[in-house]
Formats: structure tokens, sequence, C-alpha cells
């Protein structure tokens, strides 16, 4: 005798609009960070960048926490906001600027989008998120554009073995981050795990307290104001809304949608720095794009449940 499956649910399209909303607020966000940080960068050492964003950050994120009385987390979530707390909040910002100092941005630009095909692997591996044909597909589209963008922008600085060793170093810590987050958002809100993931991440920072004060001193109010742009803008706002999208979809799949963060950078050197962008960039923006799109399309086959209830995601016994 046999049974008819189960229907898997799907999340209604309101959502699903919400969550591409939220992604696009996340990469936009992303993309202008690194426009602050080539200013912010030239007054700021990389631990004292990082502590300070990271603060200005906690601050507004505790703002809204206490306005919004969300209160602690889940017992459950703890793990994975402590994790991505030191990993992707602390040493990945801080080895992120360091890495920036040393190579050239091409070559950072390069290294760094190792990150999302890293994300998608342990997803899969940690996760028992699926690898489907699309996203791989469009991952592989979309890191030959940042390629070529990394080749557009090349030959600007200088490139060390420190340089290209921070970089691998931040794709790592960066992928490790959005897979120990992921099953901690079904035990809070993206919200609370956030909040807290960016006080931990300021505090494994606290080392570099004295060269923040120091260097605040004598920095200009540009740079300052640019660090707590970072602060508030690019970590308090972008990762909840990276957050809220991650957790109503894979990781694999928000990874490839960060892909589009290269061609924002380039428009908006264009835009705000007076950059104008090679045809060589251009295209290596245009891949980024298109890789984009082929990762996020679906297949028109039947619904898909891209994410797991909280539930299984709560049970699963190789969740970090």
């Amino acid at each position: 005798m046999t049974t008819t499956p189960t229907p898997l649910p799907v999340a209604p399209p309101a959502h699903r609009w919400r969550a591409t909303a939220a992604a696009c607020t996340t990469v936009v966000l992303w993309a202008s960070a690194f426009v602050s940080i080539r200013s912010a960068g030239e007054a700021y050492s990389p631990g004292a960048l990082a502590l300070g964003r990271l603060l200005a950050g906690v601050l507004v994120l505790g703002a809204i926490l206490l306005v919004r009385r969300e209160g602690l987390p889940g017992r459950g979530a703890w793990r994975g906001i402590i994790t991505s707390g030191v990993l992707w909040f602390g040493l990945y910002m801080v080895a992120l600027n360091w890495g920036e100092q040393e190579v050239d941005a091409g070559t950072a630009a390069m290294l760094v989008n190792i990150g999302p095909i890293l994300m998608a692997l342990m997803g899969a591996r940690m996760l028992g998120e699926g690898l489907p044909r699309r996203l791989l597909l469009g991952m592989g589209i979309s890191f030959s554009g940042a390629v070529v963008v990394g080749l557009a922008m090349s030959g600007h600085g200088s490139s060390s073995v420190l340089g290209v060793a921070l970089c691998l170093l931040a794709a790592v810590v960066y992928a490790l981050g959005v897979v120990s987050q992921k099953p901690a958002l079904a035990y809070g809100s993206s919200l609370q795990i956030n909040t807290f993931g960016c006080l931990i991440g300021a505090v494994a920072c606290l080392p570099f307290t004295g060269v923040l004060v120091s260097e605040a001193a004598d920095a200009p109010m540009s740079a300052t104001l640019n660090m707590i742009y970072l602060g508030v803008f690019p970590t308090a706002l972008a990762f909840t809304t990276w957050g809220y999208a991650l957790a109503r979809t894979t990781a694999g799949r928000m990874g490839a949608t960060t892909y589009a963060v290269p061609a924002i950078v380039v428009l908006m050197a264009w835009v705000l720095l007076d950059e104008v962008p090679t045809p060589l960039g251009v295209l290596g923006g245009l891949l980024c794009l298109a890789g984009v799109a082929v990762s996020r399309s679906r297949r028109r086959t039947g619904p898909v449940r891209e994410n797991p209830a909280p539930a299984d995601v709560a049970t699963r016994s190789d969740a970090p």
C-alpha cells in the first residue's frame, strides 16, 4: 500500500518578497562598506576600526532590542551566537581590514569571494542543505565575474604573503560564521542573534581599545564618521536584514547573493569616488549579477522548500 507524500510547506509570496528585499538591503549596504573602509582605514588601524565599528553597531542594536523588548534568545541559540560573534563579527572584520592594507583591492576581492563557495559547501555538509545545479552554476558564473572585477581593480597596490593569508582567513571565518549563525536563527529573531553576536565580537576586539582611543584623538572627523556609518548601517542594519533573509533560505543561496556586491562596489566607486570603471570591470560586474540571477532562480516543476522548519534545524545532530 502506497501513501501520497505530504506536500512540503512553501513560504507565502509576501514573505519571499520580504526576504528578497532584506537580502538586497544587505548587499547594497555591504557594498557601501568597501567605500567607507577605504576612507576610515587611512586613519584607523585594522583592529581599532573593527572595534569602533562594532561598538557603534552594539549601541544601535541594543537600543532597538530594548525598545522592542525582545529580551534574550533561547538557550539553543547561544552556541551559534558565540561562534559567529567571535569568527564573523570579530576575527573576520580584523582580518579583512588588515588584509586590504597588505594587498591591492583586486586581489582582496578575488580571495574573499571564495567565502560564498565555502559557505555553500559547508552548508551542504554541516546543515544538510542541498547543492542544486542552478546554485552551483550561478556561483561559478559569479565567481568568474568577481575574478574579472579583481583583475580590473588590480595594479594599484602591492601584494604580500601575509595579505593573501589574511584575506583567505577572512573568507574561511566568514563562511564558518554564517553556517554557525544559521541554526541559531531557529531559537531567536535576527535582531536578537545579531545584537548579541555583535556584542561578543566587540568583546573579542577589546584588546584594541587603547589603539582606538589614541587614533580617534588624531583622526579627521570624516574618518570617524565613516567608522560610525560602518557600525550603524553595514553592521547593525545589514546584519539584521541578512539574518532575516538567512532564516528563510539556505546558507548557500544567501552566499551566492553576496556576489552582487562587487558589481555594486564598481557602481558606487564610480558615483561616489569618481572612479570610472574599466570595460573589464563592467564585464565582471555583469557576470556577477548574471550569476546571482541564475543561483536565485527556481525550477518551475513544483514548489521547493529551501529552508527546513525550525524544528528540523533544532533537532539535526550535525548542526554546529
